[in-house]
């Protein structure tokens, strides 16, 4: 297992499991008054249907402090590797994810 000290001391265990990560193609993010809900989902082409491969909740506050720091992160990796070319959405084929509305 891994460690990872943060500048206050705090000690952030990462089992290999967990740090083996899943690969998503496709954020689904749904809120409510007290929370964020994040579904990670993989897409595989030509296959009618998904999985979510991990649900993220997020109080406000720290949905807020996601976001400002994945700005940050896009911004030095743009500084470095340049920008990143997000494609053409409106040409998207549609996808079915079938299933109930996401709902918080």
């Amino acid at each position: 297992m891994a460690e990872q000290k943060l500048e206050n001391q705090l000690n952030i265990e990462l089992s290999e499991e967990v740090a083996e990560g899943h690969y998503s193609n496709l954020a689904i993010i749904t809120h409510s008054q007290s929370e964020f809900i994040v579904d990670f989902v993989k897409l595989m082409p030509g296959v009618p249907k998904a999985k979510v491969k991990a649900r993220i909740i997020l109080t406000p506050q720290h949905a807020k402090r996601l976001l400002r720091a994945l700005q940050d992160n896009v911004s030095k990796f743009e500084g470095m590797h340049g920008t990143i070319k997000e494609g053409d959405f409106d040409n998207m084929p549609p996808f079915g994810l079938g299933g109930p509305t996401a709902q918080a």
